[in-house]
């Protein structure tokens, strides 16, 4: 299956390329299995379900959709709500005497949520899953689904799942999500960890709510809506909630295992009878067992509820296992569904659109890196909830155990901790502030961490050389380790201003620069004394604040923001500098002959220097005065010229040339007013050259470097 996909990575990279989806199978189609199927349909993979029943339907009755629940099925467009999913609004708590333990209204808990809790029979659930798997509608390949196929074995190195019947089912990944009694040590080689019995025992069941409703014996137990009802004994419960919209209550009724073993002792789910059920809670108060009694004797099951031993691991090669097959759930939390969910998500996130055959292995371990702590935790949490405390209620301070289970969200999560992955295994790349959000593109780097190389990007430069005071200009060296070559008193310096389009990292568009420029600089290493020749810039104004924000970050210029105007006609170039609309800065070249460009190296001023010197400063957070980050950098021009070459395309040779900057006052420039009224002190003493300058190739200054 391949398709020209558009692919989105972690970084937010957009490349268009030829994406071909992973064959997928999964063992098991339950709630678990059908949203896993469903997310990695959506992600582009083709997935084959084996469901060893005909019908691939759920046994049980109710199920709780807790808000980490909730919002995984939200995000795949399955309202709870539209399949009779009702809200959890109360619970209450009895005695076996029927006498009130607790009562919580949860309207004002609820709040806390981003999704309901919400109440859903089971088989509506998977009903709804099951149709949007296998749906033409939706985003992706509809699943195929594989009644009547138990898998005896499989093999996690090639993927291949072995049904009973000798066929073999091949994938580039398998998935065992078919619960508590997954043959482990067939899947998962050296894996021998079993289920084993808990001690308890749960009969479940289904009664019409109206049926409690007539009976005035029962109806205190169904007058409200969204009700859970826990009833305690010493060593065994009775659990009750509304699903179906208020319709149907659900029954989980928990007690010693030995107290309902019968003929059916080796069966998982047996029928029970209603006797059965009766002898067990005799002990309870009437108007209970009145309300047992409503249960229907066909539908009557009852389950004995198995716990495992921590799995040292849920996956081998390419098999992943997932919820009950990986951590099965004891009920007292009503978090087992919810935590299959989770993982289905954990999955499809690093399996994503575009992972390749041989990533398989190190996704899944990803996966189970991803899982493993929270699921095992919650499993520790929902012992605790069930374990006997003598006919008390049993969580006194149940808040904890809520807020690590509701208060998680796996898909944003996982998303995440991928994210994080991802960046880790690429430390070139480039990170600047805001770091919440990750490494940044930019004119060095593609989202993904390539280089970039603004070959085909163009650039019109206009600049004018002048003459002027060596003092003032020394004057705005940063350290004594800046000097002039030349004593004189006599120095030179340019005004540079550059358009710069058509750049990749910035959708194709461009930005306008303009610097002052000191020629005939020394910069004097401190620990050899070796000395660097280059131009001095010691302020650079941009048009656009992408540019900004890494010129100062990543390479230590000293940038700034202004608008930068620029009116071209055939016979001169102006620019004008503001703020806010306050002008502060204006040159005019005049005058404009074309010449041969053959002879022209691009280079402002024309200058021999060996590359550009500037100065990084960061102030430290709380100590004025005093840096962060203090030091010279320096942009050597040879390198520069080998990341990407400028090639000079059109020169133009102004007759004349005018530079001047107006300070105007703090009021104007309440930001910059200090940096213009420097540059205004600065004499033009004489215009050297002036030229314009057109061509192709706009280097990236990736060669800067720090200096001491």
């Amino acid at each position: 299956m391949a398709a020209n996909l558009i692919h989105v990575d972690t970084n937010g990279s957009i490349a268009e390329k030829e994406v071909r989806g992973l064959n997928i199978v999964i063992i098991g189609a339950g709630i678990g299995g059908l949203t896993t199927a469903i997310y990695l349909r959506r992600q582009g993979h083709k997935v084959m379900m084996l469901e060893q029943s005909r019908f691939a339907s759920e046994t049980g009755a109710a199920v709780h959709l807790a808000p980490n629940a909730n919002g995984l099925l939200r995000r795949i467009g399955i309202m709870a709500e539209d399949i009779g999913a009702n809200l959890m609004e109360s619970i209450t708590e009895y005695d076996s005497s029927n006498t009130v333990l607790r009562d919580v209204d949860l309207t004002e808990p609820n709040k806390m949520w981003q999704h309901p809790w919400l109440l859903v029979h089971r088989a509506r659930l998977h009903e709804e899953l099951k149709r949007r798997a296998l749906s033409a509608d939706g985003e992706g390949v509809p699943v195929q689904l594989r009644k009547a196929s138990r898998v005896a074995s499989a093999d996690p190195v090639s993927a291949t799942a072995v049904l009973e019947s000798g066929e073999s089912v091949h994938g580039d990944v398998l998935i065992g999500a078919d619960g508590v009694h997954v043959t482990r040590a067939r899947v998962v080689p050296n894996r021998n960890i079993a289920p084993k019995p808990s001690g308890k025992s749960a009969f479940r069941f289904l009664v019409p709510r109206e049926a409690a409703l007539s009976d005035p014996l029962t109806a205190q137990f169904a007058q409200r809506h969204g009700q859970l009802v826990i009833w305690y004994g010493r060593d065994r419960r009775v659990i009750m909630y509304p699903c179906d919209s208020n319709r149907q209550l659900n029954f989980g009724c928990i007690h010693p295992s030995e107290e309902s073993r019968g003929a059916n002792a080796d069966e998982w789910n047996t029928a029970a009878n209603k006797t059965m059920l009766l002898d067990v809670y005799k002990d309870f108060d009437s108007s209970l067992l009145a309300l047992l009694n409503k249960a229907e004797a066909a539908s009557l099951k009852v389950w004995e509820l198995l716990d495992m031993d921590v799995l040292p691991t849920w996956v081998e090669g390419r098999l992943a296992l997932l919820g009950d097959a990986a951590h099965p759930f004891l009920p007292h939390q009503g978090q087992g569904a919810g935590c299959a969910l989770e993982d289905a998500v954990s999955l499809s996130v690093v399996l994503q659109r575009g992972t390749q055959p041989d990533e398989v292995p190190e996704k899944l371990r990803l996966y189970e890196t991803f899982r493993m702590e929270r699921a095992h935790r919650v499993q520790e949490y929902s012992r605790l909830a069930g374990r006997d405390l003598g006919g008390e209620k049993a969580l006194d301070r149940p808040e904890p155990f809520t807020n690590y289970n509701f208060g998680h969200g796996e898909f944003d999560s996982s998303t995440d901790r991928f994210r994080r992955w991802d960046w880790a295994r690429k430390p070139h790349l480039y990170w600047r502030m805001p770091v919440s959000f990750g490494p940044f593109p930019g004119p060095r780097q593609t989202f993904d961490g390539r280089p970039r190389e603004a070959r085909h990007s163009t650039f019109t430069t206009a600049s004018v050389k002048f003459k002027t005071s060596r003092t003032v200009l020394q004057n705005l060296f940063p350290s004594a380790a800046f000097r002039f070559k030349s004593p004189g008193t006599v120095a030179h310096a340019s005004v540079s201003q550059t358009t710069l389009h058509g750049m990749d990292w910035l959708g194709g568009g461009g930005y306008r620069h303009l610097g002052l420029y000191v020629h005939g600089v020394q910069y004097v290493r401190k620990g050899d004394g070796g000395v660097i020749d280059g131009t001095f810039l010691p302020v650079l104004f941009e048009s656009l604040t992408d540019p900004i924000v890494s010129g100062r970050e990543e390479l230590g210029m000293p940038k700034l923001y202004c608008e930068i105007d620029v009116w071209r006609r055939a016979g001169s170039y102006r620019i004008q500098t503001g703020w806010q609309g306050a002008a502060f800065g204006a040159v005019a070249l005049e005058g404009l002959v074309e010449e041969d460009a053959g002879g022209d190296k691009g280079t402002i001023g024309g200058e021999d220097d060996a590359g550009i010197l500037a100065y990084k400063y960061v102030p430290r957070v709380g100590e004025r005065g005093k840096a962060d980050v203090e030091h010279a950098t320096f942009v050597p021009h040879a390198d520069e010229a080998r990341v990407v070459p400028s090639v000079v395309r059109r020169v133009w040779r102004a007759e004349k040339a005018s530079v001047s900057f107006d300070p105007l006052d703090w009021e104007a420039l309440p930001t910059l007013h200090h940096v213009i009224a420097r540059l205004a002190e600065i004499p033009v003493l004489e215009v050297v050259s002036a030229k314009v300058v057109e061509g192709v190739g706009v280097p990236d200054v990736s060669s800067a470097r720090r200096i001491d």
